[in-house]
């Protein structure tokens, strides 16, 4: 499966994934956590457990701090 990750404010990825793979695999192929970011798909976040269904992502990288 063929996905473009689009990560706000850094880079444009296009990826290959398994056909069985889902958000979390795709967040750690682009190097990230899953605790780093949210994947969103239409606007929408994504469970991280959920099966990649799309071919077009954007991932938000989550600031913390105080």
């Amino acid at each position: 499966m063929e996905v473009t990750a689009r990560v706000v404010g850094e880079s444009e990825e296009r990826l290959t994934l398994p056909d069985d793979a889902d958000y979390a695999a795709l967040v750690r192929e682009l190097g990230y956590s899953p605790h780093e970011v949210t994947v969103l798909v239409d606007e929408t976040p994504v469970p991280e457990d959920a099966p990649v269904e799309a071919d077009r992502v954007k991932v938000l990288r989550l600031v913390a701090g105080g």
